[in-house]
């Protein structure tokens, strides 16, 4: 049987996805708060573009969402026009963005009062993981759900890894996040002290990165941080933003982070140097802004 899709944000994210989907035998209808945008994608990919997230998911099996934060997920979730007002019976809900867990558990619960089931499940592997269609998922919810919809979510993530109830896919994109921003500041300030002694920063990486020191940001980031170019992926803005959510879960909890709190701070100051959307590894422009 067809599985139909919905896919409600057409961001950086949002718009290879919903292609994954469409070129995968999942026909999708797709909405975006700037229609054009969703005309262009429609006109590109053969698909429908919808006026309002309750049209899109009107005779949607399966419901997309990738937007901004919590608010903007709810913006699309709930009212006359939004995603519940027109969600079938049986229907699946999906939410992509990176948001609060108390917004995922708030919405399992809404989506099971109008009959359907919720999953949450944030990304990683930035745009260009979207573009390539191997993007990590981070699941939680109802897991017969998941089981239903793992070949949908096949289209455009290569892994998908089941968290437990709704709010845990949160909570582990939270500790992913936490973790990328440690690595990053490390990776920074060796390469600080690196162009200050003089070594060569590909003879460096060479000898390192094979070892205990060795990350995805090394490998994949620290040219372009030594080159000081900052446009390859994942905004400063929209990291403050998931740190801001794992701030308040940790807090929540009663848990200390200094070190997350702190690297927070250092991207305000990117953000103030005018770096609000350079990617996440700008941490090294802050270090050498003098």
């Amino acid at each position: 049987m067809t599985i139909r899709c919905a896919f409600i944000g057409l961001g950086v994210m949002g718009y290879p996805m919903a292609r994954h989907l469409q070129q995968n035998n999942f026909p999708t209808t797709v909405y975006n708060r700037t229609s054009d945008k969703a005309r262009k994608w429609a006109d590109d990919y053969q698909g429908k573009a919808a006026g309002t997230p309750r049209e899109a998911a009107h005779e949607a099996d399966v419901v997309l969402i990738c937007v901004g934060n919590d608010d903007d997920v709810r913006s699309v979730v709930y009212g006359d026009d939004g995603v519940l007002a027109g969600l079938r019976e049986g229907a699946i809900v999906i939410d992509h963005t990176t948001a609060s867990a108390e917004l995922a558990r708030e919405l399992a619960e809404a989506v099971s009062e109008q009959g359907g089931r919720f999953l949450d499940a944030p990304v990683s592997g930035g745009q260009q993981g979207a573009e390539n269609g191997v993007l990590t998922a981070m699941i939680g919810g109802d897991k017969q759900a998941l089981e239903e919809t793992d070949k949908v979510l096949a289209a455009y993530a290569k892994t998908r890894e089941y968290m437990g109830p709704a709010g845990h896919g949160q909570l582990a994109k939270m500790v992913n996040q936490i973790c990328i921003a440690g690595v990053v500041q490390g990776l920074s300030e060796g390469l600080q002290l690196a162009r200050k002694v003089g070594l060569d920063a590909d003879t460096l990486i060479k000898a390192i990165s094979q070892g205990a020191a060795g990350s995805w940001q090394m490998q994949n980031r620290y040219r372009t941080m030594w080159d000081q170019h900052y446009e390859h992926g994942f905004a400063v803005d929209w990291m403050r933003k998931d740190l801001k959510i794992a701030l308040a879960e940790a807090d929540r909890q009663g848990l200390s982070m200094p070190l997350t709190a702190l690297v927070d701070q250092f991207y305000a100051e990117v953000q103030k140097m005018g770096g609000s959307r350079w990617d996440t590894s700008s941490l090294l422009a802050r270090l050498e802004r003098e």
